[in-house]
């Protein structure tokens, strides 16, 4: 009866409008989660998620599968992802958001580090390997396909041989942190424009600063 009366005399919270698919971007930072991890090169992908979400004064909540923060801009919402599955399994999380947000596939953004790339570049693409990375590659695995949009993150190759592992599970040094205050801001305009211009133009933009 109370549902009735207060249909009736109009007292009902007001539904949110039904977002244009077209219109809702999937972000996903890639990281490993646990403070150990907080601070080292493989986390990049959570780092710039972070840094996008305080530009925009959103708050990431724990829900299945990681933390999700939201926010809209120009008429775009964008969700942001930090998967809680670790590195290796991304693709469970990253598959999972996109259906319950009914989330296209071309309006998917993954964030990563990458070896191949000097430390604080960008390059942005449509498709493509994943490159020895396991995040990428669980991710292809898990979506069936390699044409999905990647940000990648530079983070250099300064390692010596059989370092690999060791390195991007490192804290940035002194000089890096001071640099990724500069870089990281650089990385939420790509991601914006990305959302609100398209891909191509962002390519064209951002690739290599």
């Amino acid at each position: 009866m109370l549902a009735f009366l207060k249909r009736l005399f109009g007292l009902d919270a007001p539904s949110e409008p039904e977002q244009d698919p077209m219109k809702k971007f999937l972000i996903v930072g890639l990281g490993n989660i646990g403070p150990k991890y907080d601070n080292t090169r493989h986390n990049i992908g959570f780092a710039v998620a972070d840094s996008l979400a305080l530009r925009h004064e959103a708050t990431f909540e724990s829900k299945k599968l990681g933390d999700i923060a939201k926010f809209r801009i120009k008429g775009r919402q964008l969700i942001l992802l930090k998967p809680s599955t670790y590195m290796n399994l991304s693709g469970k999380a990253v598959s999972y958001w996109l259906k319950q947000e009914k989330i296209p596939l071309e309006n998917l953004l993954v964030i990563t580090d990458d070896l191949n790339l000097p430390f604080g570049s960008i390059r942005l693409k449509k498709k493509g390997s994943d490159g020895g990375h396991n995040g990428l590659k669980d991710i292809q695995a898990t979506l069936n396909t390699t044409s999905y949009n990647r940000f990648r993150f530079g983070i250099s190759d300064k390692f010596s041989k059989g370092r690999q592992v060791d390195y991007v599970l490192s804290e940035w040094t002194e000089d890096e942190q001071n640099a990724l205050k500069e870089r990281l801001p650089i990385s939420a305009d790509a991601i914006e424009s990305f959302a609100l211009a398209g891909m191509d133009h962002t390519m064209n933009n951002f690739n290599g600063k």
